[in-house]
């Protein structure tokens, strides 16, 4: 969806504002407001004689925008467990909930979005204070808080999923996400580069930017949730992001993205069902202020698309001078390189009304003009000619507007939504000649691209052991990227220890610190490498990476001193060929309800395999039993540790209570905090000392909260109204 704008006196100067205004199309269940009159003369006289609403409809628009918006949940396609979590909404909550009354109101069990693949994206009637006023649905919502934390769902309002099915990612797409906090939609780009569980690293990467730091953090909390190796969020003005290069057979070339998702700072009149407070501060101004910024980063977007590449364009607003002005302005300045596509038949059930081809512009004093030669000399700051439409008719006709997609609220229960998809056919006009690029210079910018020079300053180390990746900046800095290079002492102990496949990617494991001893280490996949590497003076980086190791205190004793991270486990998990014990169904309820259980509380089969075992981290391995349709049907990986007498499972809480669930564990809190059923209270924080030495920092409740990569302690401050609970 697009970013609904807070600050114009910002973004009118030209900054990306991606993180200034974001609608919450992309938060929680339910609206909170106190009553507001949705009452604006203006904004209905403004789209009644602009006809965005067929004949008749008018009123039940406007019914519809007066209307609380649904609450939207999106079940991650990309994680194992996708099919598990699916069945327990099915078979479990929504069963239960379609037979409730709650003061004498019948609650309506939710319905799959019939547009979504797979019945993946679910919506419902129910507010927050209704999820809390009855204990079945109290349940319900403490499972979606739970789930949201460990990343297998999402909430997300239902129009904010659109732009990235549209993109059509396969796992070795090169993709932007150009204003991208908080990062619901990054996430679903996410989940589709991972479609294929199998492959650890797939080849394509998502490169998320923001141009505010602090929501940088949001992104970082959202993205980390899935665990990915190929993610890098990145902070920079989406109208000038730098231009990047990668390095193939020995020389360096620029990176165009197969996919690039153009979601702009908008008004975001299209969310005054969720937004209230738009409804008094609605005025024309609000998009004539942005459309030059949205055009600017829509033209940026398509510079750095590759030839054949596919750019998703959407806003929250249903504003023309927002839309189909920066659409057939963008047209007309690539002089045939871009083609509007026709996705009609890409989300089949989604209800949408074509793009406009014929509108006119009004001022929040009620003027009208039809064209830009009507314009007063006085007025041609705040209007330009880029916002009208074209004059002459066969252009018009061949740009084929009507491709655009309008989603109105009234025609599926939704907010208000534009989204184009463009295709590049070739290189942008002022592209076609491209710059010759050398090893070790940085590359000319492109003419009109707006490039200025940068003060935020990476530079490269290489040192004896280490590659590092280190920021300078004016503003807060970063923790330095540091890569282990093959021969790093760090390797061989752990490469015994785990008993690792020779295949394992020495060189995409990097860590925070370029002094002292290392403390986490991450995995990238070996196409973010490149970027980073051959990046250093172009690209303020927050955060890239997923956690694999941890240092364990006094490790050496037990023959290595890095214990796995939950967090990692799926992206190691196939090179690992030692400290592996598969479990049974009954195990994982052991380990993961018991708070540090013998050796002996294992089943026979766990318990012989555990028994051969030295002490020190370990893999718990849950293969599922096809002969058995009760049990899960999906793998489970679970860090944990070897003691001398016991074992204990290494999982942050959300997680624990992810697996209790799948193997038919409720754990439920009541209103007084009292727990029902499933794992204690020490081991649900797992924040007893376990027996091993130097355990006591390595808790997976500190790992969840650990700070040092994903700035979380700063996500949460800023938080609250996008990402609700």
């Amino acid at each position: 969806m697009g970013k609904r704008n807070r600050n114009r006196g910002r973004n009118g100067g030209g900054r990306d504002g991606g993180a200034e205004g974001k609608s919450d199309r992309d938060s929680g269940w339910g609206a909170g407001y106190a009553d507001i009159i949705k009452e604006n003369k203006l904004f209905e006289q403004y789209y009644q004689e602009l006809k965005i609403v067929p004949e008749g409809e008018f009123e039940e628009f406007m019914e519809a925008m007066r209307e609380p918006l649904p609450a939207t949940i999106r079940i991650t396609g990309y994680k194992s467990h996708a099919k598990e979590i699916l069945h327990t909404l099915k078979e479990k909550y929504f069963k239960d909930i379609q037979d409730l009354e709650i003061d004498g109101q019948k609650i309506e069990a939710p319905q799959a979005l019939s547009w979504y693949p797979d019945e993946q994206a679910w919506h419902t009637n129910m507010s927050r204070k209704i999820l809390r006023k009855s204990p079945l649905l109290e349940k319900f919502h403490q499972f979606l808080v739970s789930e949201t934390e460990c990343g297998n769902i999402s909430r997300q309002e239902a129009v904010s999923m659109i732009p990235p099915l549209l993109l059509k990612i396969e796992p070795h797409h090169k993709i932007l996400d150009m204003c991208a906090a908080p990062g619901s939609k990054t996430a679903q780009l996410i989940e589709m580069l991972h479609s294929d569980m199998d492959v650890p690293f797939p080849e394509g990467f998502v490169i998320a930017n923001d141009v505010d730091n602090k929501r940088c953090y949001l992104l970082v909390h959202q993205a980390k949730r899935l665990n990915s190796p190929c993610i890098m969020v990145v902070n920079h003005d989406a109208s000038c992001i730098p231009r990047l290069m990668v390095e193939q057979n020995g020389t360096k070339d620029v990176l165009f993205y197969d996919r690039v998702l153009c979601d702009v700072p908008c008004s975001g009149d299209g969310t005054m069902r969720k937004n209230i407070d738009v409804w008094k501060k609605w005025t024309t101004s609000n998009s004539l202020h942005l459309h030059g910024l949205q055009l600017r980063i829509a033209v940026r977007g398509v510079e750095q698309l590759a030839v054949s590449g596919r750019m998703v364009y959407s806003t929250c607003s249903l504003n023309p001078i927002e839309d189909e002005a920066v659409i057939a302005s963008l047209l007309e300045k690539s002089e045939g390189a871009l083609e509007l596509v026709d996705a009609s038949a890409d989300l089949p059930g989604l209800k949408y009304m074509p793009g406009i081809t014929s509108w006119k512009l009004m001022t929040k004093e009620g003027q009208w003009y039809s064209d830009w030669s009507e314009v007063p000399t006085n007025r041609h700051t705040q209007i330009r000619p880029t916002m009208f439409p074209p004059t002459d008719p066969e252009k018009l006709q061949s740009m084929k507007l009507e491709r655009c997609m309008r989603i109105l609220p009234h025609h599926q229960n939704t907010g208000g939504f534009f989204v184009a998809v463009l295709m590049k056919k070739g290189p942008m006009p002022w592209n076609r000649r491209q710059p010759k690029v050398t090893v070790d210079s940085e590359p000319p910018a492109e003419e009109g691209d707006g490039q200025t020079p940068t003060d935020q300053h990476h530079r490269v180390v290489i040192g004896l052991n280490v590659l590092c990746l280190l920021l300078t900046c004016a503003g807060p800095c970063e923790d330095p990227f540091v890569f282990l290079t093959e021969d790093d002492p760090v390797f061989p102990p752990i490469q015994t220890f785990y008993n690792l496949s020779s295949d394992f990617p020495k060189l995409n494991v990097l860590t925070r610190t370029h002094e002292g001893k290392k403390r986490h280490l991450y995995m990238v996949s070996k196409e973010l490498r490149n970027v980073l590497l051959n990046n250093s003076e172009r690209m303020k980086v927050i955060n890239t990476g997923v956690k694999v190791w941890s240092r364990n205190n006094d490790g050496e004793q037990f023959g290595c001193a890095f214990r796995l991270a939950q967090e990692g486990i799926y992206t190691l998990n196939p090179y690992i060929r030692a400290r592996v014990i598969n479990i049974s169904v009954e195990d994982v309820k052991v380990l993961l309800t018991e708070e540090n259980p013998f050796l002996s509380r294992l089943g026979e089969d766990a318990h012989a395999q555990a028994k051969k075992l030295e002490m020190g981290s370990i893999v718990l391995r849950y293969q599922p039993d096809l002969k058995d349709p009760d049990a899960p049907q999906c793998p489970i990986e679970l860090c944990g540790w070897r003691g001398k007498t016991s074992i204990r499972a290494f999982v942050p809480r959300n997680e624990r209570l992810h697996y209790l669930r799948m193997v038919g564990v409720e754990v439920f809190k009541d209103k007084q905090g009292k727990k029902e059923g499933g794992a204690s209270e020490s081991q649900e924080g797992n924040a007893e000392n376990t027996e091993e030495p130097g355990q006591e920092e390595d808790t997976a409740e500190q790992e969840q909260s650990d700070t040092e990569q994903n700035g979380s302690a700063q996500s949460k401050t800023n938080n609250s109204e996008d990402n609700q609970n």
